[in-house]
């Protein structure tokens, strides 16, 4: 074989190897200190120094998340997806999360982006690429890991590139946008990616249910009536519903109520009994044992841990 001529596996994997390197850089550029930066529209970048903290806990909406360098765990009910540089994660509903950094030092941060996608764009691509809505694998989880290849890495890259060219930037970002959300559609999730512009099937009543459950989060549910609200029997609605979120209705109504209990404990100062009783808990004990099931630790107990990470970050 010619010397000159390059074997196209390894000048794939020269390529990705430099895209990573080049995203890293630019992440840790962008955020000098931990925390998180909306930089473009639609765009967050984040930053971690440490790893093995208190629980992250975030309501998403759909979105494609890389990691430029160290991992992260996410867990949606009682499923775990653990992912790292050679991987992304592709989240097509609105789901309560929990995450853990779990490699991450001062030296060696952990560093990611977030991209927001819009049903719209993600409609339009469809059209122009003759994709259509299979009813195939209509109701699966709206949320999953899958392998970063070369291309989808190049066009991320190329979208973190814009933070420094803010004359180019309103003009390539919506190219380059649509060009990720084409790659996605391309991809091993693309059936995943196609149910955000679904406007009809149980698909997109059980996310109108989702949307109505995080509206009304601390009112009781009554799966009964949800189900024919949405057009469904009892047990479909129920089954649909556990298979797009990973939970139960009251599983999921529980996530939020929790979050929520946490938000108001860290940010109002309440007491745990107190956001535990605005959350439904009339029992403390109960509260407690539910937050600690939810958050790996009782909840002032990791109120306060939550409250010296946000000085750490702050000093």
């Amino acid at each position: 074989m010619d010397p000159t001529i390059h074997d196209p596996s390894e000048t794939e994997t020269l390529r990705a190897k430099a895209n990573r390197t080049e995203l890293a850089e630019r992440i840790a550029q962008t955020v000098p200190g931990d925390g998180r930066v909306e930089t473009l529209e639609g765009l967050v970048l984040n930053r971690v120094s440490s790893s093995g903290g208190p629980l992250d806990a975030v309501v998403t909406e759909p979105c494609l998340c890389v990691i430029a360098q160290g991992s992260k765990e996410v867990h949606l009910g009682d499923h775990n997806y653990r992912y790292d540089p050679y991987q992304y994660l592709l989240i097509t509903g609105e789901l309560p999360l929990m995450g853990q950094v779990l490699d991450a030092t001062e030296e060696r941060p952990y560093l990611s982006l977030r991209l927001a996608l819009d049903a719209s764009v993600v409609s339009s691509v469809m059209v122009e690429a003759g994709h259509t809505a299979s009813e195939h694998g209509a109701d699966v989880r709206a949320l999953d890991v899958s392998p970063l290849d070369t291309g989808l890495l190049d066009a991320v890259t190329r979208l973190v590139r814009l933070i420094d060219a803010p004359d180019e930037a309103p003009v390539l970002k919506p190219m380059i946008t649509r060009e990720i959300v084409y790659r996605l559609l391309q991809g091993e999730q693309g059936d995943r990616l196609r149910h955000i512009a679904v406007l009809n099937g149980q698909r997109h009543r059980i996310a109108e249910a989702v949307q109505q459950l995080r509206r009304d989060f601390d009112q009781s549910i009554q799966v009964e009536r949800l189900a024919k609200e949405f057009g469904m029997s009892q047990s479909s609605f129920y089954q649909h519903f556990k298979d797009f979120t990973g939970m139960t209705p009251l599983q999921f109504q529980k996530q939020l109520q929790l979050q929520e209990a946490r938000r108001l404990m860290l940010t109002e100062d309440l007491n745990a009994s107190t956001a535990g009783y605005q959350m439904g808990y009339d029992d403390p004990s109960h509260f407690s044992r539910e937050y600690k099931r939810e958050f790996g630790r009782p909840p002032m107990q990791d109120i306060e841990q939550l409250r010296e990470a946000k000085e750490t970050v702050s000093a």
